[in-house]
């Protein structure tokens, strides 16, 4: 007779999982030491998962729901709701020493998305269309239009991707200060 299933052992496993990525990253991830790790065995994350990608995936959607909690959580303390204190804000959250082990998942997930985009249901694009829609949301007093939405994107993700590869603070949070001056109405 097949086990049944148990919904909550595989949330726990997921959420383990999902702590081990952040870690760890995904280059070399291998089955055998996520289950060590993790206290089980392939066998078990294959019966909860049904494959290595299929488990990838979903750590990845488990990671973006809870920066994506955080952000919610965090602007819900921001006084100061102008476009200009909102992006502010937004710069000061994401280069929370806290938040470093999601972003550096999702930059390795956006460069192997690059060379191997049939690794990932949608390519990797949600890591893309996640802050777009952020941005460009209708319900927000400060919403932008679609390019507007993108330029903002694309500007915290290159000053995101250098501060990570040079360390300079000083000179990335001059940029986003000066880039946010520009973006006044």
């Amino acid at each position: 007779m097949a086990r049944p299933p148990e919904p909550g052992r595989r949330a726990v496993t997921l959420a383990k999982a999902t702590d081990y990525v952040l870690g760890q990253g995904l280059s070399g991830l291998s089955l055998r030491p996520l289950a060590a790790a993790l206290g089980t065995s392939t066998r078990m994350l294959l019966y909860d998962f049904g494959s290595k990608e299929k488990l990838v995936s979903e750590v990845l959607a488990e990671a973006r729901r809870r920066l994506s909690a955080q952000l919610a959580e965090y602007l819900d303390t921001v006084e100061d709701a102008s476009r200009a204190g909102m992006l502010g804000a937004i710069w000061e959250w994401l280069t929370d020493a806290e938040n470093t082990p999601y972003l550096r998942l999702f930059f390795e997930v956006q460069a192997h998305a690059l060379t191997h985009p049939e690794a990932y249901a949608d390519g990797g694009r949600a890591l893309v269309t996640d802050w777009l829609d952020f941005f460009g949301d209708q319900a927000r007093p400060d919403r932008l239009d679609p390019a507007a939405a993108t330029l903002v994107v694309a500007t915290l993700r290159g000053l995101l991707l250098d501060r990570f590869l040079s360390g300079d603070v000083r000179r990335t949070d001059e940029a986003l200060a000066r880039f946010t001056a520009l973006l006044a109405p």
